[in-house]
């Protein structure tokens, strides 16, 4: 199923579903890549070049909103306050390494987009952890994926039907607490959301 659209749409896919999937993507990506499909280059700099810009976006999109009532009630959540303590004690290593951990990969960037971290660092360390992250995900699927397929096809199908699913619930739900969010903009803002939430 992911794999067939994939194979059909080449690197856009592979860009596309490694920004909103993640390592099945990139996987599959250097699976078609091994067996022709795509060029292995175009696969990795798919990977690599969707997992920076849906990280980018979700950190820009943490920081415009980081003032919200929405994103202030978000604060109080305990996924929030474990991405910001760790953030706080490796604030470097964190960055690079929050899109490898699974759990908080998609909130991460969000949070980080609240704190006082500069975009400028943030992209620097998002684009080398990029870099990192697309070329070992593709490359295993490159060099490891057809023989994984060859003895777990079956499982491995039931697995990336049940990562399309889960990636498309992710998406809907994403949209539906943008709207949310952004329909609360224009309020009035209550003496807990004007401050700073990291303070």
């Amino acid at each position: 199923m992911l794999e067939a659209i994939l194979s059909q749409y080449g690197a856009a896919a592979v860009f596309l579903g490694s920004g909103a999937e993640g390592e099945t993507s990139a996987i599959i990506g250097g699976i078609l890549a091994q067996q022709g499909s795509i060029p292995l280059f175009q696969s990795v700099a798919a990977a690599i070049c969707g997992s920076f810009v849906a990280d980018q976006l979700l950190f820009v999109l943490g920081r415009r909103l980081k003032h919200s009532p929405a994103m202030v009630r978000w604060t109080a959540k305990p996924a929030f306050a474990k991405v910001l303590s760790t953030f706080e004690r490796h604030p470097t290593g964190f960055v690079f390494a929050f899109r490898f951990l699974y759990g908080v990969r998609t909130i991460s960037p969000v949070v980080l987009g609240t704190t006082n971290l500069p975009t400028g660092v943030f992209m620097r360390l998002n684009g080398v952890a990029a870099i990192v992250w697309g070329t070992t995900f593709s490359l295993a699927g490159y060099l490891f994926g057809s023989a994984i397929a060859s003895y777990f096809g079956e499982v491995a199908s039931i697995a990336k039907i049940a990562a399309t699913l889960a990636a498309i619930a992710f998406a809907l739900l994403c949209l539906r607490t943008i709207a949310k969010i952004c329909s609360r903009k224009g309020r009035p803002a209550n003496d807990e959301a004007a401050r700073d939430p990291l303070h």
